[in-house]
C-alpha cells in the first residue's frame, strides 16, 4: 500500500481537522497517510512514497533548519510536494518583489533590509502613507505583524527599530477593503482553480487568521478574478514543467483592481471544508503523482531487476 507523509509541526503533530478530510479521501483510494513532525530526526523520509507539506507552522521560528530539511529533497524533488525549489523560493516574502517584476499586481511595498533604518515616520512620509502594516519577511500566521499610523510612528519607533535589527521587513499601506470586503483566498489544486473563500477579520482587527478571531466563508470569484489568479500562479518558477500540487492566492479587491498579498505554496490552509470536491481532487492529484513516480522508477530499473 502506498504511504504518504503529511508534514506537521511539534505543537500540532496530528493532521488538522481540515486536512483530515484529505486524509480520508486518500485512504478511500487505498493510500495510507501518516502525520509526521517535519523536524523529527528519527524519521526516514525516503520510506514514504510522497511527503506533502501541510501544517509545518513553526518553520519561521527555525528557518535555517527548515531550509536544510527542504534541501534534503533536492536530490529527489518529485518526492516532496510542493517541489522543494519552489517552496524554498516562497519562504521569504520578498518573493513578492520578484513576482511584481514579472507583472504581478502586488500591494505597494517598502522593502526593509535588516539593520539600522531611517526613522519610521520618515519612511511613511516618503511614501505618503498614513496607515501601514509592518511584517517580517519570514513569518507565518501573521506572527510579528502589526499596524501603525503616521501619528503613532514616533511612539512606535523603538518597536520598529528593534524588529528591523532582527529581521528583514515589509511595510505596506493598510488596505481598508480588508476590513469591509475581506481578503480573497483562491485555492488551486494541481495547477487548476478549485475553490475560494473570503476571509474577514474580527471587529477592530486587521488580521484575518482564525488565531485572531478571523473567519472564512465560501465564495465564488468571477471568471476574471480566477484568470488573474491563474496568471499570477504561472509566474512561479518551475510551475510550467512541474505542477504545483497546491497553491493559495491571497489578495484583496481595491478601487485599483485585485492586489496580491501572498502566494502560498509552502504550508497554507486549503479550506477543504468549504468545498465538496476539494479533498477528492487533492487526493487524486497525489495518487497520480505517486503512480507517475513509480512508473519512472520502473522504467529506470535495469532489465534484470524487472525480471527478478
Amino acid at each position: 500500500m502506498p504511504c504518504v507523509a503529511f508534514a506537521t509541526s511539534r505543537d500540532l503533530p496530528h493532521s488538522t481537522p481540515d486536512d483530515q478530510l484529505a486524509v480520508d479521501a486518500l485512504r478511500r483510494r487505498g493510500i495510507a497517510v501518516e502525520p509526521v513532525v517535519w523536524d523529527d530526526p528519527a524519521v526516514t523520509w525516503s520510506a514514504f512514497d510522497q511527503v506533502v507539506i501541510r501544517s509545518t507552522w513553526d518553520y519561521h521560528l527555525k528557518p535555517v533548519l527548515y531550509e536544510r530539511w527542504l534541501r534534503g529533497f533536492l536530490a529527489t524533488p518529485e518526492q516532496l510536494r510542493n517541489p522543494p525549489e519552489s517552496v524554498l523560493a516562497n519562504l521569504d516574502k520578498r518573493y513578492l518583489r520578484v513576482l511584481a517584476e514579472r507583472g504581478a499586481p502586488i500591494i505597494p511595498t517598502a522593502w526593509i533590509d535588516r539593520g539600522p533604518q531611517r526613522p519610521l515616520r520618515d519612511l511613511l512620509l516618503a511614501n505618503a502613507w498614513d496607515q501601514v502594516v509592518i511584517k517580517p519577511a519570514v513569518s507565518a500566521s501573521a506572527h510579528g505583524t502589526w499596524r501603525t499610523t503616521l501619528a503613532k510612528a514616533v511612539a512606535d519607533e523603538q518597536q520598529f527599530a528593534a524588529q528591523a535589527a532582527e529581521s528583514d521587513l515589509l511595510i505596506q499601506p493598510f488596505i481598508p477593503e480588508i476590513a469591509t470586503r475581506g481578503e480573497w483566498s483562491l485555492v488551486f489544486i494541481d495547477g487548476d482553480f478549485c475553490h475560494a473563500v473570503i476571509k474577514l477579520p474580527a471587529g477592530g482587527d486587521f488580521r484575518v487568521q482564525g488565531e485572531y478571531g478571523g473567519r472564512s466563508i465560501a465564495a465564488t470569484p468571477t471568471p476574471e478574478l480566477i484568470a488573474q489568479a491563474a496568471a499570477i500562479l504561472a509566474l512561479v518558477d518551475g510551475a510550467d514543467h512541474r505542477p504545483i500540487l497546491y497553491a493559495r492566492i491571497d489578495g484583496v479587491e481595491t478601487a485599483d483592481g485585485f492586489r496580491l498579498m501572498e502566494l502560498e505554496i509552502n504550508e497554507p490552509s486549503l479550506y477543504f471544508k468549504h468545498s465538496k470536491e476539494a479533498a477528492e481532487r487533492f487526493a487524486a492529484a497525489i495518487a497520480g503523482s505517486i503512480e507517475l513516480r513509480r512508473l519512472v522508477v520502473r522504467v529506470a530499473m535495469p532489465a534484470r531487476q524487472l525480471a527478478a
